[in-house]
């Protein structure tokens, strides 16, 4: 199995909570290790570039809003199949669709507020990586 990277957004209504730990937690004990991560605020204008993919959808105004309005942890977690591994460990995007024991299962507000986000593929995984880090932050 390739050992791959992606990138994981513990999204403010998370760490609002204070409950960081327990869903960094779920990562490593699903055998992912985490590479790189910081605590940030995003602007508007930083998470409009972010999300830019979904800005003619009726939901980017209000995505954009949330993921600005309070602190999120980026990290880069690695580990074999480390994409596919990471989004079973987040569950479904609607945490009412998501299997028992996910992390939006379990800690998810809302759909929009359901705790993480998790590139959705291999090139996704870098553009959203190099978004947020550099290579020298990145540390095996």
């Amino acid at each position: 199995m390739p050992v791959e990277r992606t990138l994981s957004i513990i999204k403010p209504d998370a760490t609002e909570r204070n409950i960081t730990g327990k869903i960094i937690d779920r990562f490593e004990e699903a055998g992912l290790r985490i590479v790189a991560q910081k605590k940030i605020k995003l602007s508007v204008q930083r998470a409009e570039k972010f999300y830019e993919v979904h800005r003619e959808r009726p939901f980017f105004s209000d995505l954009v809003k949330f993921m600005s309005s309070g602190a999120i942890i980026v990290q880069v977690l690695e580990g074999e199949n480390a994409i596919l591994k990471n989004r079973e460990v987040m569950g479904a995007t609607n945490p009412e669709e998501a299997a028992e024991g996910t992390i939006r299962k379990d800690f998810a507000v809302s759909i929009e507020a359901n705790s993480v986000h998790g590139s959705d593929g291999p090139e996704t995984a870098v553009e959203e990586i190099n978004f947020f880090f550099k290579e020298e932050e990145i540390v095996t």
